[in-house]
């Protein structure tokens, strides 16, 4: 099952992302986290990717495909795998089109998280990360006077918000994805793997919802 979750911040795709690694032992891939790990790592690609970011610039396509390419020969992706946020642009849609062709692991699905833009910045605006474990959760459901138990990892998880979840630049965010990446959708639907999710429900009803799209994939 090869796949990729789209959709604004806020949406819900890293969340339920999460959900479906453990019920598919496939693995989650986000770009960011592929930036960090080579840049920690001092691999060749980590540094070509720092002396882009120490400069102040975006690092470019071909750097974050070649990071994409490498994680998909890992055993881990060798089922399958979730693209978290990648691709963002249209031009990244076609590098990351290229090289699926080339390595013979064409896309399954698509899967698009609609939610009302009202809802969007509620969600992000209340979203808090464990500093422990990393995973995320928002305090309209969890408040943090009573956090969540991390599925039993962390006894008292301490809860972070990161900069870019504050409401003041919530609004910001969502004008880029609207730019940059909304047009994704009719990228994806022009080749017939676009697949909508209603995503403003409970999470059990989301994954049930996200399963029940991917039934084209098993």
């Amino acid at each position: 099952m090869r796949i990729i979750f789209l959709g604004a911040p806020g949406s819900g795709k890293g969340t339920q992302a999460q959900r479906l690694v453990e019920r598919h032992g496939i693995p989650q891939i986000s770009t960011g986290d592929l930036l960090r790990a080579h840049v920690r790592e001092v691999t060749e690609l980590g540094r070509r990717a720092k002396s882009v970011m120490d400069a102040g610039q975006l690092v470019d396509d071909v750097t974050i495909l070649s990071m994409v390419r490498e994680r998909f020969s890992e055993a881990d992706a060798a089922r399958g795998f979730i693209l978290d946020g990648f691709p963002r642009t249209i031009p990244q849609a076609y590098g990351l089109e290229t090289m699926l062709a080339e390595i013979g692991k064409p896309l399954n699905a698509v899967i698009l998280f609609d939610v009302d833009s009202a809802l969007l910045v509620k969600r992000i605006s209340g979203r808090r990360s464990c500093q422990d474990c990393g995973r995320v959760f928002n305090v309209h459901v969890a408040p943090a006077p009573v956090p969540p138990p991390c599925n039993g990892q962390c006894a008292t998880p301490r809860l972070l918000q990161r900069p870019d979840d504050a409401e003041d630049t919530v609004a910001k965010r969502l004008e880029v994805y609207e730019v940059q990446t909304a047009p994704l959708v009719d990228f994806y639907r022009e080749r017939g793997m676009l697949k909508t999710v209603q995503a403003d429900a409970s999470l059990s009803e989301v994954t049930a919802r996200v399963e029940a799209a991917l039934q084209c994939c098993a």
